[in-house]
């Protein structure tokens, strides 16, 4: 299975979309912040997670799914949630906190939510697997189409509710396909002093499904992959597991000083940025050319820029809604 000429411009595109709105973000966030660093202050106060580098594997996924599909993602969601179609506008406005938000300001970078297009992330690792299989039940035991996709990293998977989950789609046959975004930290913690394998998909085994690895970040290989197993789960085959070899480009969070990467590592991995990658193999191919391709690049920036403005445009939560549309026990 190869992407269409349509689908390679709407995976560039979308890649470099998310690498721009991300790098805006980035100095937005910063704003207020230094010399000494106050995650409090500036426009956006709060931590920061950037999905610089790991595009790759949301278009990849992405690229096969339908307005009834389903994603949930982590505390590092931008890449999924623009592939997904969350609006960004409103994505930028919740990530400023403001009342245009997609919660209205009250769920921040961390806690995307758009039932639009059906996605959602969370803060907490592998808080997305539960409800991800769950709506996938939902939709086997409603006969109403539906895949449902839980996005994780590879830390998520030593945690009990990966395993729960992924025990449960088996047993039911659930529409669901697991994806981990092996990008070989779990925040400064090194795979290979935390997991007792060397690649997660081996652990499809357990559960009796078919398990996929993807190297080297590559958004045309995940294509193939992600195709085969979302067809599987459409056609009532069940689940499936893959994960993917993917580079986290930024520190863990924004302010992470990363001294616990060796030497060398992060210049190795910039060297390795998916984005250029996938530029010169379009105009290679014929797909793009430079001119095209520079095209593409003017509308993106002008994309970014217009989230960006009304977002900073866009009023404050007004302080006597704070507890609307929250839970809170009634007396």
């Amino acid at each position: 299975m190869q992407p269409s000429t349509e689908q390679k411009l709407w995976m560039y595109e979308t890649m470099l979309l998310s690498r721009r709105f991300e790098e805006t973000i980035e100095k937005i966030y910063l704003e207020g912040k230094t010399p000494r660093f106050d995650m409090a202050a500036g426009p956006i106060p709060g931590e920061m997670h950037l999905s610089n580098g790991q595009e790759p594997v949301a278009v990849g996924v992405c690229a096969h799914l339908e307005a009834d599909d389903i994603v949930t993602a982590t505390h590092r969601p931008h890449h999924q949630a623009i592939a997904k179609g969350v609006d960004l506008n409103e994505m930028a406005a919740e990530i400023f906190g403001k009342a245009t938000g997609l919660s209205g300001g009250r769920g921040g970078h961390m806690h995307l939510f758009d039932p639009r297009v059906n996605f959602a992330c969370s803060g907490i690792i592998a808080q997305g697997m539960g409800p991800a299989v769950g709506a996938a039940l939902s939709r086997k035991m409603q006969g109403k189409p539906g895949v449902a996709v839980a996005f994780i990293g590879e830390g998520a998977v030593n945690q009990g509710a990966f395993h729960e989950a992924m025990n449960l789609a088996a047993v039911w046959d659930l529409p669901f396909v697991a994806v981990i975004e092996d990008n070989a930290w779990g925040i400064s913690v090194a795979k290979s002093d935390s997991t007792a394998v060397a690649h997660n998909d081996v652990r499809a085994a357990a559960y009796g499904i078919p398990g996929h690895y993807v190297a080297d970040n590559d958004p045309i290989a995940l294509f193939q992959v992600a195709g085969e197993a979302i067809a599987r789960a459409r056609s009532g085959g069940g689940p499936s597991l893959i994960e993917v070899e993917t580079y986290r480009l930024a520190g863990h969070f924004m302010g992470d000083a990363e001294q616990y990467r060796p030497k060398g590592e992060k210049e190795a991995l910039f060297a390795k940025d998916p984005i250029p990658k996938m530029r010169v193999m379009l105009i290679e191919d014929g797909t793009l050319t430079e001119s095209s391709a520079d095209d593409l690049h003017a509308r993106v920036e002008a994309r970014v820029q217009e989230a960006i403005q009304f977002a900073r445009e866009s009023r404050d939560p007004a302080p006597e809604d704070a507890l609307t549309t929250v839970f809170h026990p009634v007396a």
